[in-house]
């Protein structure tokens, strides 16, 4: 049989069009699309046609000229990441504003996001912020009456049902003293201070007002609003209360204390939330903050693959250095089917398996290579090089002589 009839061979030509390569990640770039036909040119005049036949079609240049593209992205990302994983960590993987490419051919700065995001379930348990509305709803007090429903009040203030499942979470309840402020008698008219007796012997009661005339240090009337304060919550019922499950219990007892108790008692506000609200942003077990939906880790951080257009020339050298190893695997794999081809009166020995080694040796030394030079691009790398820098240019700045200045 003679295999050179309907063998597949390398025209010498082809003509990229979308939808020629496996995955089509980069069919739209135009550069990617010109450059593709030009590599597999190159490729297969390397590997000896038009001398030799090369026993592959264009789908095959246009495989490894895109499996290069791959390969360099994942290399190019996977410093990327490392050097920004830290300062991604948080944000939201659907955001908008992330684009199509999403942090590909952006630079990341350092940020308190993560950091702002976890704080704000912490800020939800220590009143100080959070993304919880906190509500308000009030107590209707009736004489003598000391216990009430908190379920009940929050029904009726936003007129709503609850159900079974929801559970409310009290935050404040707004039932405090009166101010000892309000039972100071106006300092400036001189009555109830104990001082008009001073006033007559000295001959200003008579004046209008007289205490115009007496002059007191500011922590008199401080110790007169502590001793207002102390006796209430020493020899009265202080205002407080207690929560038990439903039960919200009122002291001291309303109605108890005459007109105090129409002035203080008659509604009682409190602030709470709905428990269930705090699984929409953030899950919280035991010390610890989830965040759905945001980078993670290396798995999630939104870095796509790069595009061929906007990768400068040195990188373009190693996506075709790579491809082309790509392709000498891919012929060694195709010859090495047979090894020989009997012709008249002897055998054609294929070449086959030297070009799989060969392949495989060029795409581990320009990974290597590839893997080198992009660590000493790292931020860590980076950093310790410039700050070499600068020590060097201190020691060289230091030997220059100094000006002399005669005034």
């Amino acid at each position: 049989m003679d295999y050179s009839i309907n063998r597949p061979i390398w025209p010498g030509s082809s003509s990229f069009t979308t939808g020629s390569t496996p995955f089509g990640y980069f069919d739209n770039d135009t550069k990617f699309q010109t450059d593709v036909d030009s590599f597999a040119q190159f490729a297969a005049n390397s590997v000896g046609y038009p001398i030799m036949d090369v026993e592959l079609i264009d789908i095959n240049f246009y495989t490894a000229f895109e499996a290069a593209m791959i390969e360099y992205s994942n290399q190019v990302n996977q410093v990327n990441i490392a050097n920004n994983l830290i300062n991604t960590l948080g944000v939201q993987t659907g955001s908008s504003f992330l684009g199509t490419n999403g942090f590909t051919g952006a630079v990341i700065g350092s940020s308190l996001s993560y950091i702002t995001k976890l704080s704000k379930a912490y800020g939800i348990e220590a009143d100080s912020g959070g993304t919880v509305r906190w509500y308000s709803a009030s107590l209707e007090l009736v004489d003598h009456q000391q216990t009430y429903s908190i379920r009940a009040a929050v029904s009726k203030s936003l007129g709503i049902t609850l159900s079974n499942t929801s559970s409310i979470e009290i935050k404040r309840v707004l039932h405090n003293p009166p101010p000892a402020l309000v039972r100071f008698f106006d300092p400036f008219v001189g009555t109830g201070l104990g001082s008009q007796n001073m006033l007559d012997s000295m001959g200003f009661g008579a004046m209008s007002p007289g205490v115009s005339f007496m002059m007191q240090p500011m922590h008199a009337d401080l110790l007169r609003l502590q001793a207002i304060e102390f006796n209430d919550t020493i020899r009265k019922s202080h205002f407080s209360f207690d929560i038990h499950g439903d039960d919200i219990r009122i002291y001291p007892i309303p109605g108890t204390q005459g007109s105090m108790a129409t002035q203080y008692f008659g509604t009682v506000w409190f602030e709470f939330l709905f428990e269930e609200q705090k699984s929409k942003d953030a899950l919280l077990f035991g010390n610890s903050a989830l965040l759905p939906g945001v980078v993670s880790d290396a798995s999630n951080i939104p870095y796509k693959y790069q595009q061929y257009g906007t990768i400068n020339d040195m990188g373009r050298a190693w996506i075709i250095r790579y491809a082309l190893a790509l392709v000498k695997e891919m012929l060694g794999f195709v010859r090495g089917k047979y090894s020989s081809i009997p012709i008249p009166g002897a055998e054609a020995t294929l070449n086959g398996a030297e070009l799989v080694s060969q392949g495989q040796s060029e795409k581990e030394s320009l990974i290597t290579q590839l893997r080198e030079f992009l660590e000493k691009m790292s931020r860590e790398n980076m950093l310790t090089r410039q700050n070499a820098e600068a020590t060097q240019m201190g020691e060289m700045l230091s030997k220059v002589p100094l000006k002399i200045y005669v005034g």
